[in-house]
């Protein structure tokens, strides 16, 4: 049906475009005779009615003293053009298409226009063939369509109302008449039906997946709503040992946000979702509401079922403690910064203040590739990179003193020495940030040289010969122990199961962290924590393998040849037996089983330098290590940071626009959760190119813009 209609409107608009020739036409009277003068005369003709028009039969209307018979005459028109009559082709739609010919009504000019509609009409007769050949195998699907529509909406960001626009409906209704767009409502319940549909799926994966599944969780309040949201966040390695993170909840949180009630929400999640038994961490910010909520979920969660009996179950996110560590330094030397971010707000507040800048560093032959960045004080990165920046340009804040009366803040020239220091110690904390940072989080066997990398520095630091940096340096090492004086054990072991590190590797970096006397107590901490580990891992294995072969009131393998002449009275004393031989092999079995890890421990280890993907590592080598294999797979898949949950609050601050404030609480989770699903999706089926392209298209720039981006101008965007 759909391809009659194609065709019934490609004929219909080639008879609306083209010139006719009817009755009404050749009256005098009607639009169409109208409109053919009007292009008779634009033509460069002046033709009166009654000398010059002809029916589409070629009967002559005025003047004529043959009918013109020839079929060929159905699809032309004769006019009077410089005293010559002409045929004009009736198919062509377009003034410059118009095909004319001498007319002298002899049979040699009747078979040139024979010729020429037949083969007019046989191209139109196969571009209609190939129409209905290119849709022949369609079938229009109303349902289909509607869900397509709902999930651009979601993963686009589209408002709901995009479907009562009018140019929407408009442009759709050209596209396939057929389809009836829904309503706002309607297609809001669509997306709530692919949010359960979705929600349903990621909840069978989580459920599929062996190995532990890692928690993330953050708070975050709307500017616009005024309301508190909590997202959840889970983090693990798939069967194909790919690291893998899904939302589990976006979800409203009424005040008071006290922590029993975010306790109780977490605990609940958990439970709808099957993972207070898989659950091996919770990263959260460092502040004492997290820690009490750590303390109640302790008390719910099943302790049997987390690694280490819970004390591997809370870990703090190492990028807020790095912001932390870097902003208790730089509040020793406000004053000097403040300075510096004094006079970047003045010359970046008014456009024209800003190209009088520009016009003194052309001046002064120094190219203005990067714009000036004014920081947010909260987060340290925004201000290293305003210093940075600034630094560069400090020329130009001397030139522009005396051009404008009102810039009296500028800094002094022990200021921009000092903010060049900081800015020069500072870029491994930076580097450090943004990978702690970043939205594809590595596996975590890389934080650990990355602290004692800042543990190092900081100790280097004390020994600096400016004042500033030292009172700095004695500040941020004092931070740095308060949170990192002990290792956490996920990131120890973390960087034990690097076969490029393993414990020799962290025994020579201790003593940067703690000093010689506390490295060795320290490193005997580690080292028996990593046997603890391995042995509990060695011991639910055997549990598991226990209540699968039936020693926990199963068949007992064999049995079933003489168990029916011996009575089930007789059997459980020769049962017990079994039992107690096959525990003291196991026994035996766990003891030989400590060697994995030894042999494991005294390989030789892979080149530092070397580029090695940690998780296919595993992967290969799971055959020699299974029980290393399986730690692997729980370990290397925390995170270190509240990011990954973090990075939902960027989204949900598009989708709470001012324009769309009014969102439903559940919408908004449909929509964040809903879309979240989706693009993991659509990233499993295409390649990086196609990622990146995806991820370049989401903001609105000309190719001048893209121009200047790539010859280096920057902005706070591309960084925080």
């Amino acid at each position: 049906m759909a391809n009659n209609v194609l065709i019934g409107n490609m004929n219909s608009t080639s008879q609306n475009h083209a010139p006719t020739a009817s009755s009404q036409d050749v009256g005098g009277s009607g639009s169409n005779q109208q409109n053919t003068d009007s292009v008779d005369q634009q033509d460069g003709t002046n033709i009166n009615d009654t000398d010059t028009v002809f029916d589409e039969d070629g009967d002559e209307v005025v003047g004529s003293k043959r009918a013109t018979r020839s079929p060929a005459w159905q699809h032309f028109i004769k006019f009077k053009l410089n005293d010559e009559v002409k045929a004009r082709c009736k198919h062509c739609s377009k003034q410059e298409w118009h095909k004319t010919f001498t007319c002298t009504l002899s049979a040699l000019f009747t078979q040139t226009l024979s010729r020429y509609s037949s083969i007019y009409l046989g191209a139109r007769k196969k571009e209609i063939r190939w129409y209905y050949n290119a849709f022949s195998n369609y079938t229009f699907n109303a349902d289909t369509s509607r869900k397509d529509l709902a999930e651009m909406i979601i993963v686009h960001e589209y408002p709901l109302s995009i479907v009562e626009h009018h140019g929407f409906r408009k442009f759709v209704g050209g596209l396939q008449p057929l389809f009836k767009v829904p309503c706002r409502n309607t297609i809001k319940d669509d997306i709530k039906r692919i949010y359960d549909y979705e929600r349903d799926k990621t909840m069978s994966l989580l459920a599929k997946t062996k190995s532990r599944i890692a928690v993330t969780t953050d708070m975050w309040t709307s500017n616009h709503q005024k309301k508190g949201f909590m997202a959840m966040t889970t983090h693990f390695v798939d069967q194909n040992w790919n690291l893998q993170s899904r939302i589990m909840r976006f979800i409203y949180v009424p005040c008071p946000h006290t922590s029993d009630v975010l306790a109780d929400i977490l605990y609940t999640t958990l439970c709808d979702w099957n993972l207070d038994r898989k659950v091996s961490t919770l990263t959260v910010d460092n502040c004492t509401t997290n820690d009490a909520i750590i303390r109640i979920l302790l008390e719910k969660l099943p302790l049997k079922s987390l690694m280490m009996n819970g004390d591997l179950f809370h870990m703090r996110c190492c990028a807020h403690i790095l912001n932390l560590i870097v902003q208790d330094g730089l509040s020793l030397i406000k004053f000097e910064i403040e300075r510096i971010r004094e006079s970047v707000a003045f010359w970046s507040a008014s456009p024209k203040r800003e190209q009088n800048f520009v016009t003194a560093a052309e001046q002064l032959g120094i190219p203005y590739s990067k714009k000036l960045i004014l920081d947010c004080k909260t987060r340290w990165n925004s201000t290293f990179l305003m210093l940075s920046v600034a630094i560069s340009y400090k020329e130009v804040f001397d030139r522009v003193k005396t051009r404008d009366s009102k810039y009296t803040c500028f800094p002094t020239e022990k200021d921009w020495e000092l903010a060049s220091e900081i800015c020069e110690r500072l870029q491994l904390f930076y580097e450090v940030t943004v990978m702690f940072s970043g939205s594809k989080y590595p596996t975590a066997n890389v934080f650990f040289p990355l602290i004692c990398e800042i543990g190092y520095s900081l100790r280097e630091w004390t020994k600096s010969p400016i004042e500033e940096i030292k009172m700095m340096a004695d500040q941020m090492v004092s931070k740095f122990n308060k949170y990192w004086s002990v290792i956490h054990g996920v990131m120890g072991m973390a960087a034990v199961l690097d076969p490029r590190y393993k414990l020799k590797f962290v025994e020579l970096l201790f003593p940067v962290l703690y000093g010689e006397e506390k490295a060795k107590i320290e490193f005997q901490n580690l080292e028996a924590f990593v046997q603890t580990l391995f042995q509990e891992y060695v011991s639910s294995n055997a549990s598991k393998k226990r209540k699968s072969e039936g020693f926990y009131g199963g068949s007992v393998p064999g049995s079933s040849s003489f168990g029916s002449s011996i009575s089930s009275g007789h059997r459980v004393g020769f049962k017990k037996l079994l039992s107690d031989i096959a525990s003291i092999t196991r026994d035996d079995d766990e003891s030989g089983g400590m060697s994995e890890l030894d042999n494991y421990l005294k390989e030789k280890l892979l080149p530092k330098d070397m580029e090695l993907d940690l998780l296919a590592w595993w992967k290969t080598n799971g055959i020699k290590y299974p029980t290393l294999q399986r730690i692997a797979k729980d370990i290397l898949a925390i995170p270190v940071s509240t990011v990954a949950s973090e990075s939902a609050f960027s989204t949900s601050g598009r989708l709470v626009s001012p324009h769309r404030s009014r969102l439903h609480p559940k919408t908004l989770e449909a929509l964040m959760c809903a879309q979240s699903w989706l693009l993991n999706e659509i990233r499993a089926t295409c390649s990086e190119e196609t990622e990146a392209y995806c991820r370049s298209v989401e903001f609105d720039y000309d190719v001048e813009e893209e121009n200047t981006k790539e010859s280096g101008t920057t902005s706070l965007d591309d960084f925080v």
